[in-house]
């Protein structure tokens, strides 16, 4: 017997769609402010409740993002570490505390020079990938902070807003 592939529904993909559009909403709102976002609690949260179907909703983010401000060598990166935010987030799935996902994304926060850095030892050498990490230190010491504290406030009424609004549904 094959087993049938389930399929997209409509509502998912305007889901998908909608949730995307609020990535890139909320990454053009805090635009101003250095390295303080909510695009790395909302990745969390759409993995837990999306599943894989989140990796849609990540890389149309993506694609929105090179839309809007070209593509040059930070879109290359945003190709690869959102998924290891995804990636994360799929390997603690069952993880019940709070503090263990606002470690998660304020480690990911504190990490992501480092793993934004990977483009530049193709592209200009290992020298140059150092160079580009060590002058984002302060940046990605913000980015850590910011991140954990954005989780310590957001990540419940979120999480259960999700839930109680019946996302779950698109669990596969």
């Amino acid at each position: 017997m094959v087993k049938r592939r389930k399929t997209l529904s409509i509502r998912d993909l305007a889901l998908m769609g909608l949730f995307s559009a609020i990535l890139l909403g909320v990454q053009l709102g805090f635009a101003f402010l250095p390295n303080i976002e909510l695009v790395s609690l909302l990745i969390i949260i759409y993995t837990r409740h999306l599943q894989y179907r989140a990796l849609p909703v990540i890389y149309v983010f993506v694609l929105l993002e090179g839309l809007v401000f070209g593509f040059g060598i930070w879109w290359i990166m945003y190709l690869y570490i959102w998924a290891v935010l995804f990636g994360l987030t799929m390997l603690f799935q069952k993880n019940p505390s709070l503090a263990g996902w606002a470690m998660l994304s304020g480690g990911f926060g504190l990490c992501f020079g480092a793993l934004g850095s990977i483009p530049y030892i193709f592209l200009s050498g290992p020298k140059a990938a150092f160079a580009w990490f060590v002058a984002g230190i302060p940046f990605d010491i913000t980015h850590g902070i910011s991140n954990f504290l954005v989780c310590l406030v957001l990540f419940k009424p979120l999480d259960s807003l999700f839930l109680r609004m019946g996302f779950r549904v698109l669990k596969d």
